[in-house]
């Protein structure tokens, strides 16, 4: 019978563990999975409710108030935070909430930046969301539209020099989106009236960051945000201020440096996940050369980065990707790389119940909160437990993050690394192949280990396995298998 451990006794046990097994055996296993050569002791895994060491251990969670419950309420959706603090969310990015214009219902189209979607509720419900997220331990973002407003918010007609006009003296619509205005960043008076709604949160709130939309806009200069961010930063300690944008583009490059914490990790997940190996991909090693390139960019910029395999506009724009479309039986090999490769990982709104639903967030189609995956579901679990509580999966500068090792596997399939911080260690080792692969690991330190996660038994739920590896033992893994051990 299995012994329930929580992951506070596991970690203080792990210096002492009793492991059987020398390494120098061998194990087949049938089917999908995972095993290491020697006798193993196994214990359910209690991946609760975990917290994070730090800030950089924290796991952030897309919400749109609409999509998350029947009611699409602040009201329904502030009963549903414990369920998100279970899972270990630690910051709560609310897609936009202000009441929608322009014809065709984009949450990007607003009509008032200082009220309510009357659909969600009011600014008492948004604060009574925030003050229940801070008494669970969880920090809310808001998401802020800087570059345009709906043609019908009330500026329009109040305030026409807040707008960019074109020859004709016409208000300009940007990208050629119809139902959105382009803001005029040149008028002094523009600028205070935006201004006055970023504190105006702060303020009414209490809210603890923003995710700014379309920083990339050649509309909105750089100085511009040189200006605010540490404005809003003053006003209240550890605001947070994340930007929708690579800045690693050559087109973002203006940006780097101008107060972001975080911008988008956008070339990993488009460029190299989605777009270079996809559903049907196998090429570990040549996935491996795009990611060493990805971290060595990354490791050049001062500001943080957000990594993710979807979110609102993944999902749903361009009719509809879902996560099996984009990935296919890669895609919890890829949630293992996202969350303890690099950076802050991102879930969306329910990614975790494995539905793989495509939400139309123009009308709020509801989540579907049954587990339609436990697979999925408790790989999430399990991944969000481990980025809390390992030192070596911190994100954020190079001395916050430690150390990454890529370990040589002999095998074109398969792809492992060591991160390590402070004697902490956490290795991982993905098969994207289409047979079963068994490797040995010539650079692993060699030692006691606990495996936290195994493709072949996850679906069932969480469970630890103590056991010894060296660089002479057999870990095999099945078809599209993974595995995390820590040390």
């Amino acid at each position: 019978m299995k012994k329930m451990t929580s992951l506070l006794s596991l970690l203080l046990a792990l210096p002492m563990m009793a492991c059987g097994g020398s390494g120098s055996g061998s194990e087949t296993p049938s089917g999908e999975g995972t095993s290491a050569s020697g006798s193993v002791k196994i214990e359910a895994l209690n991946v609760d409710n975990t917290k994070p060491l730090s800030a950089q251990n924290q796991v952030i969670y897309e919400m749109n108030v609409g999509c998350m419950t029947p009611e699409g309420t602040f009201k329904a959706a502030t009963a549903k935070l414990a369920d998100l603090r279970k899972l270990g969310i630690d910051i709560v990015w609310l897609m936009p909430i202000y009441p929608r214009g322009g014809g065709i219902d984009s949450p990007y189209a607003a009509t008032d930046f200082k009220a309510v979607n009357p659909s969600y509720g009011s600014v008492a419900d948004v604060k009574a969301f925030v003050i229940e997220a801070h008494r669970l331990g969880m920090k809310v973002w808001l998401d802020w539209v800087p570059n345009h407003t709906a043609t019908n918010h009330r500026w329009v007609k109040e305030h026409a020099d807040y707008y960019t006009k074109d020859s004709n003296g016409q208000m300009v619509h940007p990208n050629n989106y119809g139902d959105v205005f382009q803001l005029d960043y040149s008028n002094p008076a523009l600028v205070k009236a935006m201004n006055d709604c970023l504190f105006y949160w702060i303020d009414q709130a209490d809210i603890d960051g923003y995710r700014c939309d379309y920083i990339s806009s050649p509309k909105i200069p750089a100085n511009y945000w040189q200006d605010i961010i540490p404005r809003l930063k003053a006003h209240k300690k550890g605001l947070v201020v994340m930007g929708e944008g690579d800045l690693t583009d050559r087109n973002n490059q203006r940006l780097q440096g101008v107060g972001f914490d975080f911008d988008y990790a956008w070339k990993y997940q488009e460029g190299i996940l989605y777009r270079s190996f996809g559903p049907q991909a196998t090429d570990a090693a040549a996935l491996q050369t795009q990611l060493e390139d990805f971290i060595s960019t990354s490791s050049k910029m001062s500001n943080d980065r957000m990594t993710y395999l979807t979110n609102h506009d993944q999902n749903y724009n361009d009719g509809g990707r879902s996560l099996n479309k984009m990935y296919g039986e890669n895609v919890n090999a890829l949630t293992t790389l996202v969350f303890t490769l690099y950076g802050m990982p991102l879930i969306y709104n329910g990614q975790e119940t494995g539905n793989d639903q495509i939400l139309d967030y123009f009308h709020d189609t509801k989540i579907k909160w049954t587990i339609g995956n436990r697979k999925m579901y408790n790989t999430l679990r399990t991944l969000i437990a481990l980025k809390h509580t390992q030192k070596a999966l911190s994100h954020g500068t190079a001395a916050q993050r430690g150390s990454l090792k890529w370990l040589t596997t002999g095998n074109k399939s398969v792809m492992a690394y060591e991160r390590e911080k402070d004697g902490n260690k956490v290795v991982v080792v993905l098969n994207f192949g289409t047979a079963q692969q068994t490797v040995t690991l010539k650079e692993l330190t060699g030692g006691s280990y606990v495996q936290w996660l195994d493709s072949k038994t996850i679906a069932s739920g969480p469970e630890s396995r103590q056991l010894k590896l060296d660089s002479g033992t057999k870990i095999t893994l099945g078809a599209k298998g993974y595995a995390v051990f820590v040390k």
